[in-house]
């Protein structure tokens, strides 16, 4: 884990009371009754903070990111990022929301277009959101943002479907970090990608963290993963946060069942494998 004790001081994103439900059953059924895929939970996110929403699949997690995105909305509750409301942000200024808030998801190659190079897919933001419509100047900033994922420039002309997994992940995230944005939605960002590919690009979020003070809502079912990364980490099952604090006290003195049940989940480290900063690499 790493950053600061307690960024939740100083919060960025507060989500409060949320609710979502949706209508059960098939296309043709009727009368069908509510699913709740989320109840009313609260969390906030500070500055430059990393925050781990963790749980199974089913317990609601990815349903709050779509919210926090203004991609979903919800039932009742508020979802405020500084002073602003996050609906009523999207439905009067969408720009306005994208340029604070992007998102990395799970399928780094399926989320990048492939019929553009990476040029393209990072002047796209550029473009639309900046307003940076020189294409020299656009090249430059798209060549900074590969130095800024560890990416050579020459990666430019390339297309998604040329690329590693890992590299396409990095990508992704050079593409959310383009409009320089407050927070960034990662939802199961690393799940795709082999152990040690996970732990470079655990890493890296974490020093681009440290050299942007951007924040991140980190949305993953594996608490081997989030440990590393996250400042404080709240547990969801059945829609519920179960069990919120520090990385630190969730990981090692957990006071909830379920959260139990998920650190008994967590592979022993093989004694063949050495820890780095933030993950693992094999030795």
């Amino acid at each position: 884990m790493t950053g600061a004790p307690n960024r939740a001081d100083s919060p960025l994103l507060c989500v409060e009371d949320l609710v979502v439900e949706f209508r059960g059953g098939g296309l043709f059924s009727i009368g069908a009754e509510k699913v709740h895929a989320v109840r009313s939970i609260s969390f906030v996110v500070g500055q430059g903070e990393a925050y781990g929403l963790v749980g199974e699949s089913g317990s609601g997690k990815t349903t709050t990111g779509r919210c926090v995105l203004g991609l979903q909305v919800p039932t009742s509750g508020r979802i405020l990022l500084g002073s602003d409301d996050v609906v009523e942000l999207r439905r009067r200024d969408s720009g306005a929301l994208h340029r604070r808030i992007q998102a990395v998801f799970q399928n780094p190659v399926a989320s990048l277009n492939p019929a553009m190079s990476v040029e393209e897919i990072l002047a796209e933001p550029l473009r639309r959101l900046l307003g940076i419509r020189d294409r020299s100047a656009a090249r430059r900033r798209s060549k900074d943002l590969l130095d800024e994922v560890r990416l050579p420039s020459d990666m430019l002309d390339r297309r998604p479907t040329e690329l590693s997994g890992g590299q396409a992940q990095r990508v992704s995230i050079a593409r959310a970090l383009a409009p320089e944005p407050s927070l960034i939605v990662l939802d199961e960002a690393v799940s795709a990608l082999d152990v040690a590919t996970q732990a470079q690009v655990i890493n890296l979020l974490a020093d681009l963290r440290d050299e942007t003070s951007v924040s991140y809502l980190f949305i993953a079912h594996d608490l081997a993963v989030v440990r590393h990364l996250c400042d404080r980490i709240g547990v969801m099952s059945t829609g519920e946060i179960v069990e919120e604090g520090t990385a630190s006290a969730i990981c090692h003195t957990p006071t909830d069942a379920y959260t139990q049940r998920l650190l008994a989940a967590v592979p022993v480290p093989d004694p063949t494998v050495k820890r780095v900063r933030h993950g693992l690499v094999n030795s």
